[in-house]
């Protein structure tokens, strides 16, 4: 059991890492170092290029994290049951978890749009200029918020898996049982 939980919670922490981690990377560098190019045309084929290479480990993080989140869900399920604020926690965490998807999903298919371009122009990653095709400039405009959503929720998670880890102190896996019996 102990292994099985080390590795379902490595699997777990590390993918939320990677995914936390990566798309922030790209939001504040990335995005921006694309600007840096020389012409307008070139910005967006680097971002792009970048965003391409990003996608399948991403994919692959992403994966890791959602194997280790249920193998942590059914090694702790005693405790979902019985300890109090343990299975509010889970909830709100799987709900996190679905945004943080559906914001990663949602910048992919926006990605996807932008990436069919190969040299238009754009200010950097997320801006576009007055020559974008109006499609793409559409597409960059909803990335520029989504390029934060994506690691504010996965950072999120990171928060809450520290307050679940925190869950797991004997003192308070005792007095969340004590006032689960009480209640």
């Amino acid at each position: 059991m102990v292994l099985t939980n080390t590795v379902s919670r490595s699997m777990h922490d590390v993918g939320l890492a990677a995914w936390f981690g990566g798309t922030l990377a790209n939001a504040v560098a990335l995005n921006a170092a694309a600007g840096e190019a020389r012409d307008a045309s070139s910005r967006g084929a680097v971002a792009n290029a970048g965003w391409d290479r990003w996608t399948p480990v991403n994919a692959a993080a992403i994966g890791a994290h959602l194997i280790g989140s249920v193998g942590q869900l059914v090694g702790n399920s005693d405790r979902v049951a019985a300890q109090q604020g343990v299975g509010t926690m889970s909830m709100i965490k799987t709900g996190v978890t679905v945004a943080a998807l559906a914001a990663t999903g949602y910048s992919r298919i926006l990605g996807r749009k932008v990436s069919q371009y190969h040299a238009v122009p754009a200010a950097d990653g997320t801006t576009p200029t007055t020559g974008t095709p109006p499609e793409v400039a559409s597409a960059q405009k909803q990335l520029t918020a989504l390029q934060w959503a994506v690691p504010a929720l996965t950072g999120a998670l990171v928060v809450i898996s520290s307050f679940a880890g925190e869950q797991q102190r004997p003192s308070n896996v005792i007095s969340g049982l004590t006032r689960r019996f009480a209640s």
